[in-house]
This record gives structure tokens, C-alpha cells and sequence, in this order.
């Protein structure tokens, strides 16, 4: 009897000692998951024209949620904004559907030398840090991308892209860009915006996942007093999602 005693407390202490490893690298992982946390927005946006352009009046979508904001909505209203050339104006402009970048400028490009066209090319930056987990598997609905988002349709992802372990999903949509300027008529003008969105942290080994969204305005010629239609890309689910309450 006494040896049956010893056998099932032997059992219980063993699974004791089971369960409360298991409890603590589960709380170690959990704790290490959600210290080395961190969610960032990069958003570039990059004006070339091989001419010179005056009086000009850009609106052009930033990243934001359904609600108009982004953590880079909060630094453009900050002014933490790099690249920007000391004669611009950058002010957000709410639509009531969509929130808009407005730049002005009294001029953007240089003259053409020796008949040959000059081109400029001028990037401008922000680096945001998010205040909680990013939806990177779902930003259309729940985080920042290019608004307003219309006719959007998946695609095929780019072959070759798709990482060990990662399902990514790809869509393309229109949206909207306003530009209003003159020039002359060989002026040529294109501008485009990329935003990478990125969760990374450290248990073991780095780790991550990440949407990407860009928006390329058609190329226009000549000067331009209106609307101009910008094509979209979205690429989500990009990255590994197998971290403790990915969800939270």
C-alpha cells in the first residue's frame, strides 16, 4: 500500500513539476514577447520632374486609418517630417473621407541647361513608432494605408517574394491625388509613396511581419489643374504570426 502511495505522489509531484515549467516558459516567453515589442510606419513620398514647375498646389493621401489618423498623420502634424525643403508648406487637409497631405510650393525643379533637362527628384520622410500592435494581416480595415481606397481587387503577389512560412496577400486599388501647377508643355512629372508597417520583436531568435502599401500618381505632361488618378498596391500578411497573443 505504502508503495502505491509513493507511486501516485511520485506521479502528482511530477506533473506538478511538469506544469509549472511549462507556466514559466510560457510566462518567460509571453513577458519577453511583449517587452521586445515594437511597431514602426516608415513613409516616403517622392517628387521628380524634369522641369520647372510654379505656383504648385499638391493634395496627396498619407497613411491613416478609417478615422482619419496614423501615428504619421501625429508627426506630420508635429512637423517631424525630413527632407522637406525650407520654401514648402505642408498642412493636413481632412476631406471627411479621407485625411491629405496639401504641399505648396513656388516652385519645384530647375530650368533646363544647354537645352538638356535637369531633373529633381526630392524625398521626403517619416519614421513613426506605433503605440500598439499594427494589423499587418488586415490594414485596410484596422490600420494605416493610402486613402481613399476604391475598386479594390487581390492580385497575384510577385513571384519570389512570398517568405518561409509567410502567406501574403496582394491587392490593387485606385485612389486619388490632386496637382495643380504650370510648366511647360515637355514638362514631365510623376510622383509616388511607399509606406512599410512593421511589428518585430525577440524571443529566441528576431522576428517580424509587416504590411507594404504604395501609391503611384500617372505620370503627367505639361502643366496640370486637377485630379490625376494614382494606382495603389497593397501587400499584407507579410512576415511570421506565430508569437504569443499576436492578436492582442
Amino acid at each position: 500500500m505504502d508503495k502505491i502511495i509513493k507511486i501516485t505522489l511520485g506521479f502528482f509531484i511530477l506533473i506538478l513539476v511538469v506544469f509549472v515549467a511549462f507556466f514559466s516558459y510560457m510566462s518567460y516567453v509571453d513577458m519577453t514577447y511583449r517587452n521586445s515589442l515594437t511597431g514602426t510606419y516608415s513613409y516616403t513620398c517622392t517628387i521628380t520632374t524634369d522641369s520647372v514647375l510654379s505656383n504648385v498646389t499638391l493634395f496627396l493621401p498619407i497613411p491613416a486609418d478609417l478615422q482619419g489618423n496614423s501615428p504619421v498623420v501625429a508627426q506630420i502634424s508635429s512637423r517631424n517630417v525630413s527632407g522637406v525643403p525650407g520654401n514648402w508648406t505642408l498642412t493636413l487637409f481632412d476631406t471627411g473621407k479621407a485625411t491629405l497631405l496639401k504641399v505648396s510650393a513656388p516652385t519645384i525643379g530647375q530650368p533646363a541647361i544647354n537645352g538638356s533637362a535637369q531633373t529633381t527628384s526630392i524625398t521626403f520622410a517619416v519614421n513613426a513608432s506605433s503605440p500598439s500592435l499594427i494589423d499587418t494581416h488586415s490594414p485596410v480595415e484596422n490600420a494605416a494605408v493610402f486613402r481613399p481606397v476604391q475598386g479594390i481587387h487581390g492580385v497575384a503577389c510577385p513571384a519570389g517574394e512570398t517568405k518561409t512560412g509567410s502567406t501574403p496577400e496582394c491587392f490593387k486599388y485606385l485612389t486619388s491625388s490632386y496637382a495643380d501647377y504650370t510648366a511647360a508643355p515637355s514638362a514631365s512629372v510623376s510622383i509616388s509613396a511607399s509606406l512599410e508597417a512593421t511589428n518585430s520583436w525577440r524571443i529566441f531568435t528576431p522576428e517580424s511581419n509587416a504590411y507594404e502599401n504604395q501609391i503611384t500618381m500617372l505620370t503627367i505632361h505639361g502643366e496640370n489643374h486637377g485630379w490625376v488618378t494614382t494606382l495603389g498596391w497593397i501587400e499584407s500578411g507579410i512576415g511570421a504570426y506565430d508569437a504569443p497573443t499576436m492578436s492582442s
